[in-house]
């Protein structure tokens, strides 16, 4: 049985029991993580029992592993005063990302019980666009001053309330621009009179409080960073990002990507509920109906030809779908390639020309096997070269438009992974069936 089955079942059976104490003991020991899996398979008035019996520090770990319908579920059953003396006890960024998955409304009534200090910090990162460096970021930063011995900072270290998984003690100048930064074990393994700006590394890779989260992701990933500071524009620090809040940002972006790439929302779970998530599966599957009528005219314009030839019928979606398939693979690899920043101006060329010798090469193959196939099965020649031909035409075409299409609606500030899928299939459909249809109408008197 898996760990997390093991751990349901045990949380279950205490709670049959009444035994609080020792579930008390068995959550304390168990990771936020694995809580909030169990935790949403339990009944909301099992959520509330169990959550009450967590320390605030525990609870307030859980509440940002929960997902978005759970989180909003178990805290409009907790009293307010309750939840709020758990954001009191979370540090501020992890305060965020509960907050901002409230209601408004609920979310304010909460900022107003907290904590003033701890209040006022959460509405500050609040104020910054979501995602970007400034919202991911925490403000508990560890810096010195430039003047400082490696004592004074080790010293200041201790005082300091920091978040767990610190690497760095920043340096900053007499106005808090940052200037440096050192490595935690290099503090510790220097001479305690040394000063602070003697064993600095002065190039400090930051970004800037308005960076997109993943321009971080990618700087954090490039550079093989632990954490990297936050700057504003006069490069005063603010705050940094660690590495485990940059894997959070790699998997939401990678998601969205995935789910835009079907034209469903970037940040649709299986746990929304239906009325959440209906308007825009609706619209996306309006768009592709109208994009299926448009292939669908294409089809009604050679009626005459497929009535006199019923054959034609039967190919006509092998055409249209290898297109589809072809441009799918094409537009997955670029839109990945424009998303992790590979795919700039210097580099599109040999990728135009690599996709396409892919669409002729793969779609000649394609069209040697299709051709076979139907002059097997029809023991017709020219259908069989007429959909051979076909079939070159449009991979070649899925090549292009799936290269093409997600370059040019990121030039015009698109997101490729919501609307290319819909526009380079309706070009493969139209094109593929434009393409065989057009050619048997023209040779229609060799194939009857």
């Amino acid at each position: 049985m898996p760990e997390s089955e093991r751990l349901l079942d045990s949380i279950r059976e205490l709670l049959d029991g009444g035994r609080d104490e020792r579930l008390s003991d068995v959550l304390a020991d168990t990771h936020p993580a694995d809580l909030s899996r169990a935790l949403r398979e339990l009944p909301l008035p099992e959520q509330v029992r169990v959550f009450r019996l967590l320390a605030p520090a525990e609870a307030g770990a859980v509440l940002s592993e929960l997902d978005d319908q759970t989180l909003l579920e178990l805290v409009r059953a907790l009293d307010e005063v309750e939840v709020s003396k758990i954001l009191d006890q979370m540090p501020s960024d992890h305060v965020v990302e509960v907050v901002e998955e409230l209601p408004p409304e609920q979310a304010e009534k909460f900022l107003d019980l907290m904590e003033e200090e701890k209040s006022e910090e959460v509405q500050e990162l609040l104020e910054y666009e979501e995602g970007t460096a400034g919202r991911l970021m925490s403000p508990n930063v560890v810096a010195v001053g430039e003047q400082a011995t490696v004592a004074q900072a080790i010293a200041h270290v201790r005082k300091a309330a920091t978040r767990d998984g610190a690497f760095y003690v920043y340096v900053v100048d007499d106005h808090d621009h940052l200037v440096g930064l050192v490595p935690l074990h290099r503090l510790l393994t220097a001479d305690p009179s040394t000063p602070i700006g003697a064993i600095r590394t002065s190039d400090v890779e930051s970004v800037s409080v308005h960076t997109d989260q993943e321009e971080v992701a990618r700087l954090v990933q490039h550079h093989n960073l632990l954490e990297v500071p936050v700057v504003d524009v006069n490069r005063r620090l603010l705050g940094t990002i660690g590495v485990e809040d940059v894997i959070d940002v790699i998997a939401e972006e990678a998601t969205e990507d995935i789910q835009r790439l079907g034209g469903v929302a970037g940040d649709e779970t299986v746990f929304d509920p239906a009325s959440a998530v209906f308007r825009n599966r609706f619209l996306w599957r309006l768009v592709n109906l109208g994009t299926a009528v448009l292939a669908a005219s294409v089809i009604g314009a050679f009626e005459a030809s497929i009535q006199a030839l019923a054959t034609l019928a039967v190919f006509m979606p092998i055409v249209a779908s290898m297109g589809g398939i072809g441009t799918t693979q094409t537009a997955t690899v670029v839109i990945r390639g424009i998303a992790l920043g590979d795919l700039t101006p210097g580099v599109m060329a040999r990728v135009v020309r690599k996709e396409l010798w892919l669409g002729i090469t793969t779609g000649l193959a394609n069209g040697l096997v299709l051709a076979g196939i139907a002059y097997a099965w029809k023991g017709q020649l020219l259908l069989a070269a007429i959909l051979g031909v076909a079939l070159v035409l449009n991979m070649t075409l899925a090549a292009i438009v799936g290269t093409l299409v997600p370059v040019a609606l990121k030039a015009l500030r698109i997101d490729p992974a919501i609307a290319s899928s819909v526009i380079i299939t309706a070009f493969t459909d139209v094109f593929g069936f434009f393409s065989f249809l057009g050619l048997a109408s023209l040779l229609m008197s060799f194939l009857l």
